[in-house]
């Protein structure tokens, strides 16, 4: 029997921090599913095929790794996956208190389901996806701390919406 972990996210866009987890999380866990989620509470910047395509391309289709997207709770996703671990990062103690949350309302959710928190690695403790677009939508350039793709959609959302001004 493999051992299976759930990452899920908006992943809008992924970054090297998300990366970082999935490499490191794959000396733990035979196999990584990365559950893009459409949360209806916020308005992403890529759409999920975007987003799916992204981290496809940023991991170069690793076979130990599915990308696909998910909607609604987790618990339910993870029930269909058979899956009943949970892989969260935190880059700062105000992620915990979040995570925290969630963490045990999963739990309430689903009785025998487990999280498994990772530390950021380092050079990612100050990298998260909305400041990463803040950043290219103020002129600025996030080279390396992204995935190359990402980079790139990234820049031609900034050159769309610089066009409609």
């Amino acid at each position: 029997m493999s051992r299976i972990i759930v990452y899920p996210g908006s992943f809008d866009p992924i970054t090297n921090g998300h990366l970082n987890l999935v490499e490191r999380a794959l000396h733990i866990f035979d196999h990584i599913i990365i559950a893009v989620a459409r949360n209806l509470s916020k308005t992403p910047l890529f759409t999920i095929e975007e987003r799916v395509a992204m981290i496809r391309s940023g991991l170069q289709d690793n076979p130990r790794v599915t990308v696909e997207s998910f909607e609604g709770l987790l618990i339910e996703y993870l029930n269909s996956k058979n899956a009943n671990v949970i892989l969260r990062g935190l880059r700062q103690l105000s992620d915990f208190d979040y995570e925290f949350q969630m963490t045990f309302m999963n739990r309430r959710l689903k009785r025998d389901v487990e999280t498994i928190f990772m530390m950021t690695g380092y050079k990612w403790f100050y990298v998260n996806s909305r400041i990463i677009k803040e950043v290219v939508f103020a002129g600025g350039s996030v080279e390396g701390l992204v995935p190359e793709i990402a980079r790139r959609k990234l820049q031609e959302k900034y050159q769309e919406r610089k066009g409609k001004l």
